[in-house]
């Protein structure tokens, strides 16, 4: 695996009538306007909601028109293993296409898409996460960092970039210390508290795989830490120190310079009474949302559902993810039925999201339900840009720059999920998973089926 995601660095994220009759119809599809709903009242953080009303994109009528479009050669391409996928009318809902589409399954990275929504729906888009220095009033020789969630704080020098863009620096957050100091008349630091308490838990999700750290796709989950923990921080998928919160320290200790030479370094809670004498932000989370889905960044997805999390009330746990999303998008009316949410970015085998629920929550994304017009306008463009800007080439490229998708992949799941301007005009979204056995050109089986479905447009056959 490390061999071939060297060749290929985003190999991770490689997936009626008439009458009365008419009226009653037009009924129904005017039930599913997206609009917009209210906060769930009453929820405790171990409540898991059902679907509102306010908003039900997911009781998709199934097709009745006779439709002569064929995508079966595509759809039985052995390339795709075992296939589910679906297409949705994007207006109305209805279902054109289906291939085992309500069964749960692992998502691979579209998961991102899902955590974005949940964060537009809690914290926003213009959330950012803060690093605070705090200092104890009495014995003022004694700091804290705290850390708050924020996985781009960068150690990289004023005037340089790291892969997150227009990151905070361990920089500022040290000349601020030294302002405090001046004014303060303290000569020297002597201890450093490192906070990294803001998420209970573990760092680790247990279901992902170890290599995963060691290849750069991910480092443990900590409110605390530099550079999503990156050895080189202007490489995307650099080693990982596996300390995130020590390095953290010795970087900030670093930057401090002799002013704090001898200081020790303490893995703890703040203290009461402590008082801030520094902090600096983060981008908003409009710019986390491009840079994850552009990017399938692991490490920003995670950080980010644990900030739900904690702003929902719950610990920030991986364990909190399944009740907090549901919450967080329980006046969407997506069905929650049948769906398990073990990590954010995707990484585990363990979560189990349909396609049709994918595709459902596509269909809020294009109307710009809510702030998911941030999604869309952050989804990569087939053939354009992102993760899909080397794909949709040669015979498929008509398609390019009209899919706009989030794809993924982890072992034996490859997906890819979004909105299709198909040819005849209509607007669809489509979820496809090509799971198990799969050939080593699954990828372009996917985005030809993809394609298929484009060229189809509306008059998609279910054949």
């Amino acid at each position: 695996m490390a061999k071939l995601a060297d060749k290929f660095p985003y190999l991770r994220e490689v997936l009626i009538g008439s009458g009365s009759g008419l009226l009653v119809l037009t009924l129904i599809i005017g039930g599913f306007a997206v609009t917009g709903g209210g906060s769930n009242i009453g929820l405790t953080p171990t409540d898991s909601p059902t679907a509102s009303e306010s908003a039900s994109p997911s009781a998709s009528p199934t097709a009745t028109t006779a439709r002569t479009c064929s995508v079966a050669k595509q759809a039985s391409n052995s390339q795709l293993g075992t296939l589910q996928a679906v297409v949705l009318n994007a207006e109305t809902g209805e279902v054109l296409y289906d291939r085992d589409s309500t069964k749960p399954a692992a998502t691979a990275s579209v998961m991102k898409t899902l955590t974005a929504a949940a964060a537009l729906m809690t914290v926003g888009p213009n959330y950012r996460a803060t690093t605070k220095v705090m200092a104890d009033p009495q014995a003022k020789s004694v700091i804290s960092l705290v850390g708050g969630g924020d996985v781009t704080l960068s150690k990289t020098p004023v005037g340089s970039q790291s892969i997150y863009k227009d990151a905070p620096k361990l920089a500022t957050l040290a000349t601020q210390v030294r302002v405090w100091a001046e004014r303060n008349g303290v000569n020297q630091i002597d201890e450093i508290i490192l906070d990294s308490t803001l998420f209970a838990g573990s760092a680790w999700e247990s279901s992902w795989l170890r290599e995963d750290q060691t290849d750069g796709w991910i480092s443990e989950v900590t409110a605390l830490q530099v550079d999503g923990d990156r050895i080189n921080p202007a490489q995307f998928t650099s080693a990982r120190t596996g300390r995130p919160v020590l390095s953290a320290g010795e970087a900030f200790k670093k930057e401090l310079g002799d002013f704090a030479k001898t200081a020790i370094l303490v893995e703890s809670e703040t203290p009461a009474g402590f008082i801030e004498i520094g902090s600096v932000q983060s981008q908003p989370m409009s710019r986390w949302i491009t840079y994850i889905l552009q990017r399938s960044e692991n490490i920003q997805s995670e950080m980010m559902a644990k900030l739900v999390s904690v702003d929902l009330g719950f610990d920030g746990s991986f364990e909190s993810f399944d009740p907090a999303f549901k919450r967080a998008l329980g006046t969407t009316g997506l069905d929650f039925t049948g769906v398990r949410i073990r990590d954010a970015s995707g990484l585990s085998q363990l979560n189990m999201v349909s396609p049709k629920f994918m595709a459902e929550l596509m269909r809020l994304v294009n109307s710009e339900f809510a702030d998911f017009g941030q999604i869309k306008r952050s989804l990569s463009i087939a053939g354009e840009s992102g993760t899909l800007g080397s794909r949709f080439k040669g015979d498929i490229a008509d398609a390019a720059g009209e899919i706009l998708a989030k794809n993924g992949y982890i072992i034996d799941v490859h997906t890819l999920n979004g909105i299709i301007n198909a040819k005849d005009g209509t607007v669809l979204t489509f979820a496809i998973y090509a799971l198990g056995d799969t050939g080593s050109d699954v990828r372009t089986a996917i985005d030809t089926l993809a394609t298929a479905f484009y060229r189809c447009g509306d008059d998609l056959s279910n054949e």
